[in-house]
């Protein structure tokens, strides 16, 4: 694992009593109104009777993500204050909750400046407790001429889980922080402004995170795709003054099995102005984010490498930029992709299905035998399922649902969608074998239709992010901008081999 640098906050996992952790600020979940803290016990007193007092007059409902600030008066206990933290009903906490709630109590750490922060975990899982607690630690203002001024993240955070494993608590806590820090890689690609991260530049930046992780690099230049045959990337990158980059990492650990090879390809579109049909300019700004598939992707993969994943996986990132230059693609074009099929352009704005169809395609030849993509491809996906849950496609049925099971586990919102027989019909085109768009009634299923033609013989799945990937509103748990979607989710779906690849 590479050397974290000295000044880097350290995560600890603690097995004593809470009472004896002298940090500024212990966050303590309160699982509803009449939760009593037996298992913590003499906080309730060490808090003065605040607690029961707030809850009774109604100034704390211990609803989830409110938090209540109470002076330590005694008892022993050396935290300088608690922080009561509404985790709501305990038989609703899933990983998701787990992990929000953890990350209210960074963001809360990081606001009040403290330089120490404990957590008890009260039976949430220490590595999701540590992942939430790295939330923070990711500061979005990287421009700001005053961050050097902005409150730090604490030096030293303690994941408290009184009596357990000390070994094993340990490990939880720095696989957690390992995610959490990944996720946080995510974030900060995507929040980079296109004129700073170019598609040369997220491809050296990429390059960079999976070396250190120990993973293998290759990128291949304007030269080799277009000797490999991907005209469909070529004509989405030809508009622009930047020319593309396709991004291939290895994990190949010794000894892996021959078996399942998983491959994720991650959509690199580090700006999408729509091309010749170019967007609105209303929004047209949050475009810079349109690379968080690709993000997700290298993030993923730098933490399968520091968690020693016993499986091979392969990581794609296509990666280009989509300008209405001289040369770009017009509606109408007609474009042989490396498989072979040939698409009508339609809509220039449909550009990242284009791109990923010849990544799909460069996986099979690569040897993977299941395929994850992961774009933020259509706005028809947030029409259907909102900003918060990831629509999910693919085939067979099998591992569409070791997939969603993965995304439980972890942590990540998603939703099964179809791809019906009739979508097929609606992407033919009559000069071409498919059109790249089919209107908007149903344009996430067939989007996910235009995929699937490039996918190849064996398992794959799709994940449209397109409404979870950015963050239109403050919250607790997350401020506005990259959430890292999917990171969660590709790592623990390559840590368990796939469930061994659905078997």
């Amino acid at each position: 694992m590479p050397q974290q640098p000295s000044n880097a906050p350290q995560f600890v996992g603690v097995t004593g009593a809470p009472a004896e952790s002298g940090v500024d600020l212990l966050f303590i979940p309160i699982f509803g109104r009449q939760d009593t803290l037996e298992d913590v016990p003499g906080a309730a007193a060490a808090a003065g009777g605040e607690l029961r007092r707030a809850i009774e007059a109604g100034e704390f409902k211990a609803a989830v993500h409110e938090t209540l600030v109470v002076a330590v008066t005694g008892g022993g206990w050396r935290a300088r204050r608690f922080v009561f933290l509404g985790a709501g009903d305990r038989a609703e906490i899933d990983a998701e909750r787990a992990r929000r709630l953890a990350a209210t109590a960074s963001y809360a750490a990081r606001q009040r400046a403290s330089t120490s922060v404990g957590f008890v975990a009260r039976g949430l899982a220490p590595a999701i407790v540590a992942d939430g607690l790295s939330a923070a630690e990711f500061d979005g203002g990287t421009y700001r001429s005053d961050r050097a001024d902005r409150p730090a993240f604490p030096a030293r955070v303690e994941i408290i889980v009184p009596g357990g494993d000390a070994a094993g608590v340990s490990a939880e806590v720095r696989r957690g922080r390992i995610i959490g820090q990944c996720a946080n890689v995510a974030r900060e690609l995507a929040n980079e402004p296109g004129n700073v991260l170019t598609p040369r530049t997220f491809a050296d930046r990429i390059s960079t995170v999976a070396r250190d992780a120990g993973l293998a690099v290759e990128v291949l230049d304007e030269e080799r795709i277009h000797a490999l045959g991907m005209r469909l990337l070529m004509a989405v990158a030809r508009g622009s003054a930047e020319p593309p980059r396709l991004v291939v990492l290895r994990h190949d650990p010794p000894g892996a099995p021959s078996a399942p090879v998983l491959a994720f390809v991650g959509k690199g579109v580090t700006f999408d102005s729509g091309g010749i049909s170019i967007k609105p300019a209303d929004g047209m700004d949050r475009m810079k984010d349109d690379m968080s598939g690709g993000a997700a992707v290298a993030a993923a993969m730098r933490a399968i490498a520091l968690l020693g994943g016993r499986h091979r996986v392969i990581g794609l990132v296509p990666t280009t930029e989509n300008m209405p230059g001289g040369r770009a693609v017009k509606p109408g074009d007609v474009v042989v992709g490396a498989s072979g099929t040939s698409v009508e352009i339609i809509n220039t704005d449909a550009e990242g299905r284009l791109i990923l169809a010849d990544a799909l395609w460069y996986a099979r030849q690569l040897g993977a035998t299941h395929i994850v993509d992961v774009a933020t491809l259509t706005g028809a996906c947030i029409v259907a399922l909102g900003r918060y849950v990831s629509g999910l496609f693919g085939r067979p049925a099998e591992w569409v649902d070791t997939v969603r099971a993965a995304a439980v586990a972890a942590g990540d919102r998603v939703w099964p969608m179809p791809i019906y027989e009739e979508a097929a019909e609606e992407i033919r085109s009559e000069i071409a074998d498919i059109v790249n768009a089919a209107g908007r009634p149903g344009g996430a299923v067939t989007a996910a239709a235009f995929l699937e033609r490039f996918a190849g013989e064996g398992a794959w799945a799709h994940l449209d992010i397109a409404g979870p990937a950015w963050a239109e509103t403050k919250q607790p748990h997350q401020p506005k901008g990259a959430t890292g979607v999917a990171v969660r989710l590709l790592t623990q779906l390559a840590m368990t081999g796939g469930s061994q690849a659905a078997t």
